[in-house]
């Protein structure tokens, strides 16, 4: 039953539209002045306020007010006189659903009361499913309470609103794009489109005419005029991905369209003016191509203007479980299952695991999982590395007296980590600190070398 509040400091007035609106299956609420009705509409659940406009004390519209201070989108309708039409569409600026002009029909009251309730319905609707599709520890799609998300959390919201470029880095598969389009979601350019190019997905020319653009006959295959991605991300956002793979004379180009805000089509000579807001992601180290000579220092400076690093999941263990659980409702959904369970065994092992491709490779583990475990409950054997990744018994250590080279009372971890730390600065060595190459050797990728000697405090000594 929906719940309605009558405001009127005349008896018979309220009297009257509290029976027709009973008639109506309502429940109704009654208060003789502004101040009583703001009391009972901040203790009953109601869905819609009805109330005089000229009343002793409080009004209408200071009621109206003080009702959007504690719930903004409760509908009021409010009831005037003639006379002060042009004051109740004030009211209307103010936030009131509507008004009616006396005399009315019990009719016109009733259509304006069923067109209330129904909007505040919606309202409400639109609500609970954004609360039921937003993480419970997350933001802006991502998850995570980490000390180092919440982090990441602060300056999004700190520089959304900005027009500034802003770099993302972190390693692949740590959610750099969802974080380009929580900047989106949260500035003034949320409306207008949001535009993400793969920078290392295209080769140099075909990259160039996906981001400018071409006119009709401008090479072989341009069959016609085509737009680039600059141009559909007009007044919006536009996310270079992977701009560390774009090549030295593309760079120049972008370099020109960030300080003119301007370009031309591959093939034509108009030149083409812009508002974009430029936003970039790459899992290099954008400095230290600088420094090869990769990249262009003043490119460099112009993009780096807000500089947010994602963490990867390594550093960020305690999220995993709010991931888990979430990739678990996610792919109950996608395979039509009432609910998806995981044994504690699993949840340890998955926290246990290094996670070297981030929440993608976690996310792709739990979907496998998903398909494969019995009777809807992921146990510990659907979550083990492929058997291929398992590392066979080694026989050279079989014979090995630890106890002659290990000091007594020592724990695993730090044992681990010693010899970690000397089979990463002898693979440097050897490797002539040529970090691609040392990796090779220990059989990991360069990022995770590179967390290794952060973690060791070996610093990259340069040529």
């Amino acid at each position: 039953m929906h719940t309605i509040l009558i405001v009127d400091d005349e008896p018979n007035y309220l009297i009257v539209l509290s029976e027709l609106l009973h008639d109506e299956d309502y429940e109704v609420f009654t208060a003789d002045s502004g101040i009583t009705g703001l009391d009972i509409a901040r203790k009953t659940d109601l869905d819609l306020v009805i109330s005089d406009m000229k009343m002793p004390g409080m009004d209408g519209i200071e009621l109206l007010a003080n009702l959007k201070k504690f719930n903004q989108h409760l509908p009021v309708i409010l009831i005037t006189a003639y006379a002060e039409v042009e004051k109740a569409v004030e009211a209307m600026h103010l936030g009131a659903f509507t008004y009616l002009a006396k005399p009315f029909s019990n009719e016109q009251l009733l259509a304006s009361v069923g067109k209330a309730i129904e909007h505040y319905g919606l309202v409400r609707e639109i609500r609970r499913l954004r609360s039921e599709a937003t993480p419970k520890f997350g933001f802006g799609g991502m998850i995570g309470k980490n000390p180092n998300m919440l982090a990441v959390y602060q300056l999004i919201e700190k520089v959304a609103p900005t027009p500034s470029s802003v770099l993302i880095t972190g390693e692949s598969g740590t959610g750099k794009e969802l974080v380009a389009r929580a900047i989106h979601n949260l500035s003034n350019r949320r409306e207008a489109p949001f535009i993400s190019v793969n920078c290392a997905a295209l080769a140099e020319t075909l990259l160039e005419s996906e981001l400018f653009g071409h006119e009709k006959g401008a090479f072989t295959d341009a069959a016609a005029m085509r737009k680039g991605r600059f141009e559909l991300a007009d007044t919006g956002t536009l996310l270079l991905d992977e701009i560390g793979e774009m090549t030295y004379s593309l760079q120049a180009k972008l370099l020109r369209v960030l300080q003119e805000r301007a370009f031309e089509r591959v093939g034509g000579n108009t030149t083409l003016k812009i508002d974009v807001r430029i936003l970039t992601s790459t899992n290099k180290d954008l400095k230290d191509e600088v420094e090869k000579g990769n990249f262009r220092e003043d490119l460099y400076y112009r993009l780096n203007v807000i500089h947010i690093h994602m963490p990867p999941l390594r550093e960020r263990v305690d999220d995993i479980p709010a991931l888990v659980n979430h990739f678990q409702q996610k792919n109950a959904l996608r395979l039509g299952l009432e609910k998806i369970d995981i044994s504690p065994e699993a949840l340890r092992l998955l926290v246990s695991l290094p996670w070297e491709g981030n929440i993608r490779e976690l996310e792709n583990t739990i979907e496998r999982a998903a398909i494969l475990c019995n009777n809807n409950r992921i146990e510990a054997e659907d979550v083990q590395p492929d058997s291929s990744e398992i590392p066979a018994p080694q026989e050279w250590s079989s014979g090995l007296e630890l106890s002659q080279f290990i000091p007594e009372g020592l724990k695993l971890s730090a044992v681990l980590n010693g010899i970690e730390e000397k089979l990463v600065r002898q693979a440097l060595e050897e490797a002539n600190n040529v970090q691609a190459r040392a990796a090779e050797k220990l059989g990991i990728t360069k990022s995770l070398l590179q967390y290794k000697m952060k973690k060791y405090k070996l610093k990259r000594k340069k040529k």
